[in-house]
């Protein structure tokens, strides 16, 4: 059983509504929340809830697996080179793939260049079945150069013009384009091996479209699905994910560094590794991991050249 139109009470009709709004296997039914199934399916609430349960019955992830099962798992992980060899170093060898790695800081720190950097080295993976590996770029800021990943194609010693084709760039104008552009991965990852998934500014819609306190559950809501969705391409397509993001001033601080990163804990904790930017002098930059699975806090430093990232 994999499709919505095989649990049970699930006719044609509500079955188009969930495929257009997204639902387009179990798993996706299964971990969505009731309101947010009634609202797709034009549904009431209890139905959509009965619709959930029966979906996580018959999704065989669901469960429970073996350690041995996630260490077999965690052997097909890739990393991917920034550039510098300092950061890669702070990162273990490089951004990994089945996991998302957020980069934040204020403007000029360097985030949108780790992006496009990562964007050129990600097509020097093997594929794994005989393709090349390809690149998602969802720009939400209008920071997506095409020449600077020129000059950064042949600072490695690749052909221009071949780079840019195996990059996929789309502009995310409001929360649910952004949104709608990252379930349309899928199909771009079914004819190509899409490796890299970059979300440059995370947060911007979301800060734009829901402004004040009345509106922050709503909004935190509505990022944990669009994180939760992250997290699955992630590890269903064994790509690495980067999301950049800004900071704000915390008020309530009165000693260290004031600023933290936007999107509260539901981003803090979706993040499976979070690395803080921060300017120095000149074409600097300084780099602090700020929470890692496997590794301990450490920083860095790298400079922003001509070529792109280096150490």
């Amino acid at each position: 059983m994999s499709n919505p139109s095989e649990l049970k009470g699930v006719g044609v009709a509500t079955e188009e509504k969930l495929f257009d709004a997204g639902f387009d296997d179990l798993k996706s039914i299964a971990t969505s929340t009731p309101p947010e199934l009634a609202s797709a399916a034009d549904i009431g609430e209890s139905k959509a809830a009965k619709m959930i349960r029966k979906a996580q019955e018959n999704v065989d992830s669901m469960g429970y697996e073996l350690g041995t099962e996630v260490m077999e798992r965690r052997k097909t992980v890739r990393k991917i080179s920034t550039g510098s060899d300092s950061l890669d170093e702070m990162l273990g060898g490089g951004v990994e793939t089945q996991g998302i790695t957020e980069f934040y800081g204020e403007f000029r720190t360097g985030k949108t260049q780790i992006s496009h950097q990562l964007s050129v080295n990600t097509q020097f993976l093997e594929g794994e079945e005989e393709k090349d590996p390809h690149v998602v770029y969802i720009d939400t800021e209008h920071t997506f150069r095409p020449e600077r990943i020129e000059s950064m194609a042949k600072g490695v010693g690749r052909d221009p013009q071949e780079t840019l084709e195996k990059i996929h760039v789309a502009r995310g104008s409001t929360t649910d384009h952004q949104m709608l552009l990252v379930e349309k991965i899928s199909d771009i990852a079914d004819g190509n091996e899409v490796k890299l998934l970059v979300v440059d500014g995370l947060m911007s819609n979301f800060r734009t479209e829901y402004v004040g306190r009345g509106a922050l559950a709503e909004r935190q809501q509505k990022l944990g699905k669009h994180l939760a969705d992250l997290h699955d391409l992630a590890e269903r397509h064994n790509m690495a994910v980067v999301v950049t993001n800004h900071v704000q001033s915390d008020p309530n601080s009165f000693f260290g560094d004031p600023t933290k990163p936007i999107g509260g804990h539901v981003l803090g904790h979706a993040s499976t590794i979070r690395v803080y930017l921060k300017k120095s002098k000149e074409n600097k930059r300084k780099a602090k991991l700020i929470d890692h699975p496997e590794l301990p806090p450490k920083s860095c430093q790298f400079s922003l050249s001509e070529e792109g990232v280096r150490g």
